[in-house]
């Protein structure tokens, strides 16, 4: 497509995981599978690594990613949110004459994204008049039941319901921080990627996993590590016609 753009947004900084951006995963840096992810989509005329650092985009440059620009200082920094980025960089493709009707914003730490996943919420966002598509996965244990913590001692923070079936709660769901696909002219106006008009994909907790933090750096590999066998086996039953 002609009019679409992905967004890998890499700064260099990382306090938790120091080079958490490219960091090696399982035989490569991780954001080389966002790359990989996007670009075998084929759905988007530009890839491009917004980053502020040298080697990241040399990294970047080297998996087939277009980084035309280094970040300012103004969203380089700590306090830089993602909106503040993605202005950034659709404004200066604007001043450059260069306009999109689409984009995606797509995390560096993000593995479990796959070609499929993007043209399904590329598709959704084209045929739904969502404003933003993104996918969202089931809290694993019934939120209604959690608990607070004063003086050592747990408590219900909702007792109304800790008496409830869990099958009778509703199932809440939590943004799996992997990519949002968007309306460029609606994010420009308001600043916001999750408006009233937001639609969501379901994806499994198996394929989704914060990346914060050594320990979690350890489980998504070993997710990945499970999700990339029953891919194989997925594939090998079609082959067989399973």
């Amino acid at each position: 497509m002609d009019d679409c753009i992905a967004i890998i947004t890499a700064r260099g900084g990382s306090r938790r995981i120091p080079r958490k951006n490219i960091k090696d995963f399982l035989g490569k840096p991780i954001i080389a599978y966002s790359i990989e992810a996007a670009l075998t989509s084929e759905i988007f005329s530009t890839v491009m690594v917004s980053t502020d650092d040298g080697e990241i985009r040399d990294v970047a440059l080297k998996y087939g990613a277009e980084v035309p620009f280094l970040r300012s200082p103004d969203t380089s920094g700590d306090y830089a949110t993602t909106a503040d980025v993605l202005k950034e960089v659709l404004t200066r493709y604007k001043d450059e004459g260069v306009g999109f009707k689409y984009a995606c914003c797509l995390y560096p730490t993000a593995p479990f994204v796959t070609p499929e996943k993007l043209k399904r919420a590329m598709e959704l966002l084209r045929s739904g008049s969502y404003d933003c598509v993104l996918p969202v996965t089931p809290f694993s244990f019934p939120v209604y039941r959690g608990m607070v913590l004063k003086d050592d001692k747990a408590f219900y923070r909702w007792p109304d319901f800790s008496k409830r079936r869990s099958q009778d709660l509703e199932t809440l769901y939590h943004d799996c921080g992997q990519f949002y696909m968007f309306r460029v002219k609606r994010f420009m106006e308001t600043g916001e990627l999750i408006d009233d008009n937001t639609g969501a994909m379901t994806v499994p907790e198996t394929e989704v996993q914060d990346i914060d933090y050594e320990t979690d750096w350890d489980i998504a590999e070993m997710k990945y590590t499970l999700f990339l066998k029953r891919r194989a086996g997925n594939d090998g039953d079609a082959a067989k016609g399973k």
